[in-house]
C-alpha cells in the first residue's frame, strides 16, 4: 500500500524523529511511504485559538496537499482529529462547501488506527527492552477513541516491560494555547501527571503526541529523575534480537 505521511508541525520542526520512525516502521511492514511535499500545518492551533478565518486558509491547504492519497496516517492523534473533527466545522464556519467536500474525501488515520484496524497488526517485530509507560493524549483518548490500540501494541513489542500509568485519562495540562493562556493551570496539571509518572518507576514514558510529550518532558528534565519521552512509533521502529 502507498502511504501518505503527516508530519505535524510539532514533529517537524522539533522531533523528527517521529517521522523518520513511522517511515522505518511502514517501510518494515512491507508498505511505500510518500511524503507530499505541499503539507504545512493542519490549523489546529489557529482553529482552536479563535483565529477562524486563518484556520479555513490552512485547512484548505492542508486538504489540498493529500487530495488523491489513498490513505493518509499521521503519528499525531491531535492533528488526525483535527481533520476528521474539526475540518467540517471549519468548512461551516468559512461557508465553504468546497472545503467540506475536500475533508469529506480524505482517509485520514493516526498511526495505531492505521497499524490495528487498517492493516490488522498489532506485532510489527519490535523489540525494547525497557520498562514503559503510556500517557494517552486527551484527542486521542477523547475524538479519536484510539482505546486500547496503542497499548495492545506495546504489549507485543518484545522485551517491552508495560506498566500502568496511574490516573492515565486525565490531560497533562499542554491542550495547545492552553499551556499559555492558563499558566498556572497548566503546570499544575503537569506536575500531577510527571508525579504518576515517576511512580510508576519506568524508563521511559510514550504517547502518541509530541506535543503531550515535550510539555511532560520537560516537565521531567527539571527534575533530573532519567525518565525519557519517546513516540509510541520510536519504540514500534526498535528493533533487536528476535
Amino acid at each position: 500500500m502507498r502511504v501518505a505521511l503527516s508530519v505535524a508541525c510539532f514533529e517537524d520542526v522539533l522531533f523528527p524523529g517521529t517521522a523518520k520512525a513511522v517511515t522505518v516502521l511502514l517501510e518494515r511492514l512491507g508498505h511505500e511511504v510518500a511524503f507530499p511535499p505541499g503539507q504545512t500545518c493542519c490549523g489546529q492551533f489557529h482553529w482552536t485559538a479563535g483565529y477562524h478565518r486563518e484556520a479555513a486558509g490552512l485547512a484548505r491547504s492542508h486538504a489540498a496537499a493529500f487530495e488523491g492519497c489513498e490513505v493518509v496516517v499521521a503519528p499525531s492523534a491531535s492533528c488526525a482529529a483535527t481533520v476528521r473533527a474539526d475540518y467540517p466545522k471549519i468548512a461551516r464556519a468559512a461557508r465553504d462547501p468546497g472545503l467540506a467536500r475536500a475533508a469529506e474525501g480524505l482517509a485520514v488515520y493516526e498511526l495505531t488506527e492505521f497499524l490495528v484496524d487498517v492493516l490488522g497488526v498489532t506485532d510489527v517485530g519490535a523489540y525494547f527492552p525497557h520498562r514503559v509507560t503510556y500517557h494517552p493524549s486527551c484527542r486521542s483518548l477523547r475524538t479519536l477513541g484510539v482505546g486500547d490500540r496503542p497499548v495492545r501494541l506495546l504489549r507485543a513489542v518484545r522485551g517491552l516491560d508495560l506498566v500502568e500509568l496511574p490516573s492515565a485519562g486525565e490531560c497533562c495540562g499542554f491542550g495547545g494555547a492552553f499551556a499559555m493562556k492558563n499558566t498556572d493551570v497548566s503546570v499544575a496539571m503537569v506536575a500531577d501527571k510527571v508525579r504518576h509518572v515517576r511512580d510508576t518507576g519506568a524508563e521511559v514514558v510514550c504517547a502518541v503526541d509530541d506535543s503531550c510529550l515535550a510539555h511532560i518532558g520537560g516537565a521531567l528534565s527539571r527534575l533530573r529523575g532519567g525518565v525519557r519521552t519517546m513516540h509510541l512509533a520510536e519504540i514500534l521502529a526498535e528493533t533487536g534480537p528476535a
